[in-house]
């Protein structure tokens, strides 16, 4: 949700580029950016501290929850808890024919509500939290010049693939462990044409293999970076008016408050939308690997 004030460079595109900016490590001192779209030197750390923190938070009130657990007199949060896990495990039942492994429910449901509160911080007005860093930058930590700070996790690139890779590293390991090395082969000799076309079959695998981690990290990306470009735009309906028209931002408040809150509104449905996605593709790929007969 926009903010109608900002302590931010007020050049509209100084403005754009300092809220794309990460407070990274490791990427170039001047350009703040990094050598290539895949550099293993840097270190997002506002991408990583969001992400953190919300882990934190969900395992705290997990904790909280799990410890006043009452069947008979269950409280608003467990009434909330109760009913996500039995629709998360509705979707893996739907997915897994034969049993399912103990460890999809649990999994889907972390991917669900942390996915879902890292794309929720969108929704929080766009320039307050760079400014509560800020703040502390300069007043308690002493930094010169300006503080960068994305707070959106799912944003940067770095945190869909992160999850995407590692939903990818169990779906190489169960189809190990289901099909056994030998069977987990055949599926890229023999798959999808039969034993006539090995060579285009290789290639088709390995398509739809790599397939896997690109489709469940750049969906949530360009959802997520489309959302926060747009509540930035949103920002700007007054910044760019700050200056030179002083007493019509009377009008332009409103303006700004409306469409805010109206983008907020749709906004809502595709960060749940992409959660939900991420989850229920996180199912389907395991249990693809949990067929022996793939």
């Amino acid at each position: 949700m926009s903010a109608t004030e900002s302590s931010q460079p007020a050049n509209a595109v100084e403005y754009m580029q300092h809220h794309l900016t990460d407070w990274c490590v490791g990427c170039n001192p001047h350009t703040h950016q990094t050598s290539s779209i895949i550099d293993f030197h840097a270190f997002f750390v506002d991408s990583w501290l969001m992400a953190l923190l919300l882990a934190i938070l969900i395992g705290f009130v997990a904790w909280r929850i799990g410890k006043n657990l009452d069947p008979d007199h269950p409280t608003g949060m467990q009434n909330l808890l109760e009913t996500m896990v039995e629709f998360v495990n509705n979707q893996v039942r739907d997915v897994f024919t034969s049993r399912p492994n103990p460890l999809i429910g649990p999994l889907a449901l972390t991917i669900f509500v942390w996915v879902f509160l890292m794309n929720f911080i969108d929704l929080i007005p766009v320039d307050l939290i760079p400014t509560i860093v800020t703040w502390i930058g300069h007043h308690i930590f002493g930094v010169e010049g300006p503080v960068y700070f994305r707070a959106v996790p799912t944003a940067n690139l770095g945190a869909p693939f992160g999850m995407a890779l590692t939903v990818f590293a169990l779906v190489i390991f169960y189809n190990l462990k289901i099909k056994g090395p030998v069977g987990y082969l055949k599926m890229f000799l023999f798959h999808p044409f039969g034993p006539y076309l090995i060579p285009v079959n290789i290639v088709m695998t390995l398509i739809e293999e790599i397939a896997k981690p690109l489709s469940l990290a750049l969906r949530l990306f360009g959802n997520m970076f489309a959302g926060e470009l747009v509540f930035m735009l949103i920002a700007l309906l007054v910044l760019t008016h700050s200056e030179t028209l002083s007493w019509s931002l009377l009008g332009w408040y409103p303006l700004q408050m409306l469409v805010g809150l109206g983008w907020s509104i749709f906004h809502i449905l595709v960060i749940t939308l992409q959660s939900f996605i991420f989850m229920v593709l996180t199912i389907v790929y395991l249990g693809m690997a949990h067929n022996s007969d793939h």
